[in-house]
């Protein structure tokens, strides 16, 4: 064996190709923009929550909150196809003999878009602490203004991402 060959298998041995594991101190958090004007509920909200955990980057941890703050502009103009408005149906219980509580979507956006869009969100996320934290970087606002331009967030296309 040459010389040469041993420092490469040695520099090979060093470097072997590691996964880096993100922590709370080197995830790279941004803040986007998304217009949900016109956009379908659910599958705009897929892609929200893809965001939030942080699935569209490449340094990607399961267990760290690595996903970019999303900030989601009018959230009144939101759909839903066929006649899902009045047709689906959530349930909660309170806890107490008959407590339990029927609401639709209609419902839900009569209180305010931000409510129905929240909801939908929060149910893809994971349904620990590190879901709980996720849901808190998201931002949304009924109207096409929001107040948070001294973030300098980046408009994106939602229907860009798969």
């Amino acid at each position: 064996m040459s010389v040469g060959s041993v420092k490469n298998n040695k520099l090979m041995e060093y470097n072997s190709y590691k996964t880096a594991s993100l922590n709370k101190a080197t995830a790279k958090k941004e803040w986007v923009v998304i217009d949900a004007e016109g956009q379908i509920l659910g599958r705009m909200c897929t892609k929200v929550a893809k965001l939030l955990r942080g699935k569209y980057k490449p340094s990607y941890t399961p267990n760290v909150d690595c996903g970019d703050n999303v900030i989601i502009v009018n959230a009144d103009k939101v759909q839903l196809t066929g006649n899902k408005w009045n047709d689906r149906v959530y349930v909660r219980y309170t806890g107490f003999p008959g407590g339990q509580r029927e609401f639709t979507p209609a419902d839900l956006m009569a209180k305010g878009a931000d409510k129905l869009v929240r909801k939908v969100v929060k149910g893809m996320l994971p349904k620990n602490r590190l879901g709980a934290r996720q849901i808190n970087n998201l931002y949304i606002f009924a109207g096409a203004e929001h107040n948070m331009q001294a973030q300098q967030p980046k408009q994106i296309d939602i229907n860009t991402l798969k």
